[in-house]
């Protein structure tokens, strides 16, 4: 891992870089907003054809970090990249839920992922910089951050055996609490509008609700998933980069799992494993820098669990579920 040496963190992130690569993220939003401008359903084909190509792009990125820096930018980006692309389908469950419980429109769909994913690329940018900050000026910051993926990882594994999905209740975010008291609601939804007139005065409709809850979720997924990529690289520009490519593809995403999503019943359990595993790397890394006879964990090995864990999960997840699939042609 690129780790902090002398009191600064490393990054192969130059001025140009980082404006080339932020560019190219506005670039990839605007697409998609253009993409989703005109509400439809998505079709399985569109949706296939979305996530290969948001698939391609970390890739090439990848051999792009080769070429221009050293194989440690790339393996340290791509697995970074894998974490937080495992992280998100969990992220995707919670989405589904707060789809249906707001009853979003199946046009309307893609529409609120995007404006959610758009808001949470920046606020997981204030807390890629605010992690940034304690990481350079905190010695104790990797030992936190340690700290919170294991209990994160322990919490999961036990919520996993004792049966207990992802759950959401709307009348207990404080993000919808405070829209509905700053402002009145509309009952129906308005296409893609979120602001809109009722007498005469302005009024939410309910797409703005569920585009501040995707948000709220999400920085929610962020107390995790920014500590576990820092567990990775201690680069904050690869850090950014892995959370831009996740974000970017997760729409598309969503309507390719969303058959699949309640098939992967051991996703948990795997998800706890890897965080876990993150945990005591960050914990490692921590001891490393005060007794030097501490081993590390490479990146290597981290990348080789984090694949190997995922398969396992899937194959068995598959299996496990196998009957439930052949009902429906029974």
């Amino acid at each position: 891992m690129a780790a902090a040496e002398s009191g600064s963190l490393h990054t192969i992130g130059s001025p140009w870089l980082w404006t080339a690569t932020i560019v190219g993220v506005l670039i990839l939003l605007t697409l998609d907003f253009l993409v989703t401008r005109r509400p439809h359903e998505v079709s399985m084909r569109e949706a296939i054809g979305w996530t290969a190509f948001y698939i391609a792009l970390p890739l090439a990125f990848t051999l792009l970090l080769w070429r221009m820096h050293h194989s440690t930018a790339a393996s340290e980006f791509l697995t970074g990249y894998l974490l937080e692309k495992s992280l998100s389908v969990d992220n995707l469950f919670v989405f589904m839920l707060l789809l249906t419980a707001f009853a979003v429109p199946a046009r309307l769909a893609q529409r609120v992922l995007l404006f959610g994913i758009a808001g949470a690329l920046i606020l997981r940018s204030i807390f890629i910089a605010l992690g940034a900050a304690a990481l350079e000026s905190l010695d104790f910051a990797f030992l936190l951050f340690g700290g919170i993926l294991l209990v994160t990882a322990v919490k999961l594994a036990r919520d996993a055996v004792g049966g207990h999905g992802p759950e959401v209740d709307i009348s207990s975010m404080r993000s919808v609490k405070l829209l509905r008291r700053l402002m009145p609601v509309t009952d129906d939804y308005q296409g893609t509008r979120m602001l809109t007139r009722v007498g005469g005065a302005r009024a939410l409709t309910p797409l703005a609700l569920v585009v501040t809850a995707v948000m709220g979720a999400d920085v929610v997924f962020a107390v995790d998933s920014i500590p576990a990529v820092y567990g990775v690289t201690g680069d904050p520009y690869l850090v950014f980069a892995t959370n831009a490519f996740a974000l970017l593809g997760l729409r598309a995403l969503y309507f390719v799992l969303s058959a699949a999503l309640s098939r992967l019943v051991h996703l948990a359990y795997g998800l706890a494993v890897i965080l876990g595993f993150i945990g005591v790397k960050l914990v490692l890394h921590w001891a490393h820098g005060i007794w030097s006879g501490v081993p590390e964990i490479p990146t290597a090995a981290s990348l080789l669990v984090i694949v190997v864990t995922l398969a396992v999960v899937t194959a068995t997840s598959m299996w496990s579920t196998r009957d439930t699939e052949r009902a429906p042609a029974a």
